[in-house]
């Protein structure tokens, strides 16, 4: 495994005015791993991920991305220190976003949702374009719904739709924002084994998730968040199995009598 870490975090903060959201948050994310961020509602979880591809710019510390410092060129911070957007997109170019609610434009296709980052944003002509959605839909199962409309598809497809899209911009990072939170119990499934597939392709992710099971299962690295701050962090083995604080026990309290296989056992 690289040396040379895909996403790091150092120190990393972001307030809202007097109202601190972030602080203090560090990671190291290399080629091949997946990350979960867990925690209860209003941990900053979201905020982190979001500062992850600058949609939200952090205000103390530093993100890097395959060795580039992302939204910032000196040591100072704030709105009038900010990079170019051409600046900030350049450097951010390896990394994509799944959202909650899907995000998709209600006038246009499902083949024309993936296309849209590829012509508005990379400048792909629409031959091009449109092989790469039709390779992304193929690949979380959707081909036959290519001319379809969103009102059309289920929540899981819509989901699935989104993540066809993150995945035709050919990123080396992935990052999902609760993947799962806007759907119905029976619509989750889907989701999740397209998410699956991804981790066996060896895609790099974090994500933000409150499937604990699954986070379990898939994680490389589990972190617990809370007020802003990284509570505990590690492997899921040790998190899940053995929570070194009365706080993450408090919050696992529901899964303790559930069977939860994290990654590392599964693979003995």
């Amino acid at each position: 495994m690289s040396t040379l870490a895909l996403l790091e975090l150092r120190g990393v903060g972001k307030s809202y005015g007097s109202h601190r959201v972030l602080s203090d948050f560090n990671l190291k994310v290399q080629p091949g791993e997946i990350v979960s961020l867990i925690g209860p509602s209003g941990s900053g979880k979201t905020t982190a991920l979001r500062c992850m591809n600058f949609l939200e710019a952090y205000d103390e510390g530093e993100i890097w991305i395959d060795g580039q410092l992302l939204g910032y060129s000196g040591p100072e911070r704030g709105p009038a220190h900010q990079d170019s957007d051409a600046a900030i997109a350049e450097v951010r170019r390896p990394v994509s976003m799944v959202f909650q609610q899907f995000n998709l434009w209600p006038h246009m296709s499902v083949r024309e949702n993936v296309m849209a980052p590829l012509v508005l944003g990379k400048r792909l002509g629409k031959y091009e374009a449109r092989r790469l959605a039709d390779d992304a839909l193929a690949r979380v199962g959707l081909a036959a719904k290519a001319e379809s409309y969103p009102s059309r598809l289920s929540g899981g497809q819509q989901q699935r739709v989104g993540i066809a899209r993150a995945l035709a911009v050919k990123p080396r990072l992935m990052l999902l924002d609760e993947p799962t939170s806007a759907l119905d119990p029976e619509l989750v499934e889907e989701v999740l084994q397209v998410i699956r597939g991804l981790a066996m392709d060896g895609m790099t992710m974090v994500m933000v998730t409150h499937e604990m099971s699954f986070a379990a299962q898939i994680s490389n690295q589990v972190i617990f968040m809370e007020a802003g701050s990284i509570v505990e962090a590690g492997a899921p083995g040790c998190l899940f199995n053995n929570p070194g604080t009365g706080r993450l026990a408090q919050f696992l309290k529901p899964w303790f009598n559930r069977s939860l296989t994290p990654r590392a056992e599964a693979r003995q």
